[in-house]
């Protein structure tokens, strides 16, 4: 799992392929709740899709920039574009699904 800052959030993107950010913050229970699918997501799809985390608080230029009004908020991102978006607590299925289509 990745913990993006600016710099290696546009690095990564840059490179092309698959992933899926998960926009967060501290004080947030959903968020929280989010954590341990996120982290297990990040480990099934280790070697075939980019899976990483931006704390909004510490990277606000990040969250404003993708339009990011409401967390948790996870972004999948395809050789640098935005594909899909889903907000709120989800299923770990919800993400599986968008993580396999684009696979």
């Amino acid at each position: 799992m990745i913990h993006f800052n600016k710099e290696t959030f546009e690095e990564k993107l840059g490179k092309g392929g698959l992933m899926m950010v998960d926009f967060w913050a501290e004080w947030c229970g959903p968020c929280q709740m989010l954590g341990p699918v996120i982290e297990s997501l990040a480990e099934q799809y280790k070697g075939r899709a980019v899976v990483g985390k931006v704390n909004t608080d510490e990277e606000p230029e990040l969250a404003m920039g993708y339009r990011v009004s409401g967390i948790p908020t996870v972004i999948f991102f395809k050789d640098g574009r935005e594909i899909d978006r889903l907000v709120g607590v989800m299923p770990p299925d919800a993400f599986v699904q968008v993580l396999e289509e684009n696979l």
